[in-house]
């Protein structure tokens, strides 16, 4: 019987054999009757075997690569996810850092699956219907490998819609707590892996936080967009002079309270339930530190001029009241606005305020956050760190 296989178009093996992962379905010249989710062998034109993907004929990306040459798939799968675990234990090992990105999907080269960890409760996402049907796959080395107490899925991505999944969020092994306490950096946090944004905490914000710490000293900080206080306890453990929190979201700010509490200091601390467009407008903005870390303002390629609208604004505005000498640290997690149109948008911002700016600081990396080389499209977050003059 003939083996079932994808053949690519002459020419549209070349990102495959550099080791990019997507299969867009106008690559593909010919494939058998699959079910979505299959794993199938590709096929160059010259039907030189590059490797074995996922397909699902719902996605414009058609095929996800799980394993590149002769390599067998599954053990393919099963030795990446190794690798990314020894990655992460050789690299957070003794750092006072207990939470921390275990699969960065196709940085990890393990496309569709997300695995964070805290403490000893694994949370994961899944996008794809590809990594869907490997779950089972996943869960069980995953419990092999690191026996946690939890493993929590939250798989919530507009995309799945796409994919033909639904909304997913459940326990599929273990038992779920209230509340899981972390450390980062040294730093106690509490995080509520049900409730919390993304699988519980930004965990890809972690060097600036650091890098926050270290400018903070005798700094009046403000932090917008505070969520659960992450820069704020940071710029408090830096030597803030005083730190202000700002988040619509009542229940946010009532987090970042506790962690501020749990991580004691005499700094005085204010918190404000807000709208942070509305704060901007409204506030002096008497500071030494603004941060602007707002939330995804694009979250599909259509919502791009009104994110970019959106960045412009909450930095202009930013720009225009914040004192000679002061420090600005603006960041975008928005995919569809990449690093130079960032920059565009917050030049425009600095042109309107009709103030002047240095950039001295870029986004630094978190490195359980890794981005593939040979998938570019993995780099999504972008940082600016502005001197005001």
């Amino acid at each position: 019987m003939k083996q079932k296989r994808v053949i690519l178009k002459p020419g549209k093996e070349k990102a495959v054999h550099h080791h990019h992962h997507w299969i867009f379905s106008g690559a593909i010249a010919s494939s058998p009757s699959y079910e979505n989710g299959e794993i199938l062998p590709v096929y160059a034109s010259n039907h030189v075997l590059l490797g074995h993907a996922y397909f699902n004929r719902q996605s414009s990306i058609a095929g996800r690569m799980v394993a590149f040459g002769e390599s067998d798939p599954e053990k393919t799968i099963r030795e990446n996810l190794e690798k990314a675990i020894q990655f992460r234990k050789a690299w957070f090992h003794g750092k006072n850092t207990t939470a921390y990105r275990l699969v960065n999907g196709e940085g990890d080269s393990l496309p569709g699956l997300i695995v964070d960890q805290y403490a000893d409760y694994l949370v994961i996402q899944i996008s794809t219907m590809g990594m869907e049907r490997l779950k089972g796959l996943i869960v069980s080395e995953l419990n092999r490998l690191l026996a946690p107490q939890l493993i929590y899925e939250k798989s919530l991505l507009p995309s799945r819609k796409e994919e033909g999944l639904q909304p997913f969020q459940d326990i599929l092994m273990g038992n779920l707590p209230d509340e899981v306490e972390i450390f980062e950096n040294g730093l106690r946090f509490k995080v509520s892996i049900v409730q919390g944004q993304k699988t519980g905490f930004f965990l890809d914000h972690r060097e600036m936080r650091q890098e926050i710490r270290q400018l903070a000293a005798q700094k009046r900080v403000l932090n917008c967009f505070s969520y659960t206080g992450g820069f704020s306890v940071y710029a408090v453990a830096g030597g803030a002079e005083s730190v202000d929190s700002v988040d619509i979201s009542e229940k946010a700010i009532e987090e970042a309270k506790i962690n501020m509490e749990l991580n004691s200091s005499q700094c005085k601390s204010e918190f404000y339930c807000e709208d942070v467009f509305e704060f901007l407008r409204s506030s002096t903005l008497d500071y030494d530190l603004v941060i602007l870390d707002p939330p995804a303002f694009a979250k599909k390629k259509s919502d791009q001029i009104s994110a970019c609208r959106a960045y412009k604004d909450i930095n202009r505005v930013a720009m225009q009241k914040m004192p000679k000498g002061s420090l600005l640290l603006t960041s975008s997690c928005s995919y569809y606005v990449d690093e130079s149109l960032f920059q565009k948008v917050v030049f425009q911002a600095c042109e309107e305020a009709k103030r002047s700016a240095k950039i001295i600081g870029r986004h630094h990396l978190a490195p359980d956050h890794p981005i593939n080389l040979a998938h570019p499209e993995g780099d999504y977050l972008k940082s600016l760190l502005l001197f005001i003059s």
